[in-house]
C-alpha cells in the first residue's frame, strides 16, 4: 500500500510540474492585423519603405516575466512589398535576397534583459546565409485596443549594414546609389 500511496504522490507531483512548466512558456497570441515587420532604405535620392506581408512571430512566456520569455521571428523573404512591383522583383532576384536561395530570414533570441527603457532582445539573425548576433531594443506599452481588449505593443528599431549579409554586394544599382544601412521597423501586439 505504501509503493502504490508513493506512486500515486509521485505521478501527482510529476504532473504539477509538467503543467507549471507548461503554463510558464506558453505562445501569446500575435494581433496579426496591428503587427508590422518593416523597413526603410535610403538611396542618394529617396527613401523606400516596405514591409514584408508574410511572417510568423512566436513569443512564448509569462508578460509578467518579460526576460524568461522566448522569441522567433520566421519571415518570407519572397513576401516584400515596397508598393512597386518591378522594385519587389529586382529585390528578390539574387542581385539583392535570392529568395529561392535563401527562402527565410530568421530570428531567435538567446536573452532578454529589461531596463526602464524596455526590453532588449539578444539573438541571432539568419539572413541571406548569414548569421550575426543582434541586440534588439524594444520600447513596451500596454493598454486596450480599439474593442476594449488589453494587448502589449513591443516596438522595435534596429539598423543593420546589409553589406554584413552580403545583400546587394554584387548589384550595379546597389553600387551606385544604395546606402549601406537598412533600419528596421517591428511592432508586435499581443491579445491575451
Amino acid at each position: 500500500m505504501k509503493n502504490r500511496s508513493k506512486f500515486v504522490l509521485g505521478c501527482l507531483f510529476a504532473t504539477c510540474l509538467a503543467t507549471v512548466a507548461a503554463a510558464e512558456f506558453k505562445p501569446l497570441k500575435l494581433d496579426a492585423v496591428h503587427s508590422r515587420v518593416g523597413f526603410t532604405a535610403s538611396t542618394l535620392l529617396f527613401d523606400v519603405g516596405g514591409r514584408f506581408g508574410k511572417y510568423e512571430i512566436t513569443i512564448d512566456g509569462d508578460q509578467a516575466k518579460p526576460t524568461e520569455a522566448k522569441l522567433s521571428v520566421n519571415i518570407d523573404a519572397a513576401s516584400i512589398d515596397t508598393d512597386n512591383q518591378k522594385r519587389d522583383e529586382h529585390l528578390t532576384s539574387p542581385d539583392f535576397l535570392d529568395v529561392k536561395k535563401y527562402p527565410k530570414i530568421t530570428f531567435v533570441s538567446e536573452s532578454i534583459s529589461e531596463s526602464a527603457a524596455g526590453l532588449t532582445v539578444n539573438g541571432t539573425l539568419d539572413l541571406h546565409g548569414k548569421k550575426k548576433k543582434l541586440s534588439i531594443p524594444f520600447k513596451v506599452a500596454r493598454g486596450k485596443n480599439g474593442a476594449g481588449v488589453d494587448t502589449v505593443a513591443y516596438k522595435g528599431k534596429l539598423t543593420i549594414d546589409r553589406k554584413d549579409f552580403g545583400i546587394g554586394a554584387d548589384s550595379v544599382a546597389a553600387k551606385i546609389s544604395l546606402e549601406d544601412q537598412v533600419n528596421l521597423d517591428l511592432l508586435f501586439v499581443t491579445l491575451p
